[in-house]
């Protein structure tokens, strides 16, 4: 595994929590659990990943030599269900900046769409590219890019049976009535394996990787 790719797994991991939905799983009033968890998945830009630097000199990192810096931005997401899949879309702005103002330009940078199961896990990585034109004499544009990705909705789907163990209701001096059944190790895990995310970013080199992990 090369280093761009472990530090992808590892930023991505570590993102997961900013990705979540707030109320997958809530408490209802009384003794048990009401699950509202959809089978969409959670939709987010890694640590690091949603800015791009470039130099206009090699192995030069310096002010001087900075060429065109890009921003993601403005994620937006819908999901479409069907009886068999998950058709997950995105839609993203790219916000750059250039150096050099002279003559009009185009620059076009990559990114990733990666669909990662159970926080961990990569089930598919495309690479598509956005093109951002430059005028001449300006310094700032804007471009808008898109991804997608397909999701088996069985996947993403939890078993019956620990959907039985979350949603029941326990009445108060039933046996497990304290016990919150996600604390049980087969339930956490069965709900990691149904547990996706849809992670967009710059397909970064490892140096341009580095350069935003240290700047």
């Amino acid at each position: 595994m090369n280093l761009r790719f472990a530090s992808f797994a590892a930023l991505a991991a570590a993102s997961l929590a900013g990705c979540a939905n707030e109320g997958d799983i809530v408490v209802n009033q009384g003794v048990g659990i009401t699950a509202v968890r959809s089978t969409c998945p959670a939709v987010g830009i890694p640590d690091y990943t949603g800015d791009v630097t470039t130099f206009s000199a090699p192995n030069n990192y310096s002010a001087a030599a900075l060429d065109v810096s890009a921003s993601m931005t403005n994620l937006r997401f819908e999901c479409a269900e069907s009886a068999d899949e998950i058709y997950a879309t995105a839609s993203f702005d790219v916000l750059a900046r250039r150096t050099d103002t002279r003559g009009a330009r185009q620059v076009t940078l990559p990114y990733f769409v990666t669909v990662l199961r159970g926080g961990s896990a990569i089930v598919s990585k495309k690479v598509g590219s956005v093109t951002v034109n430059f005028a001449d004499g300006q310094d700032r544009a804007r471009a808008t890019g898109t991804a997608a990705a397909y999701i088996d909705r069985a996947e993403a789907t939890l078993p019956e049976d620990i959907r039985e163990q979350i949603t029941r209701r326990r009445r108060p001096g039933d046996p497990d009535a304290a016990v919150d059944p996600l604390t049980r190790p087969e339930v956490r895990a069965a709900v990691a394996r149904a547990s996706f995310e849809m992670l967009v970013g710059f397909q970064l080199t490892e140096d341009q990787l580095r350069y935003n992990a240290t700047r």
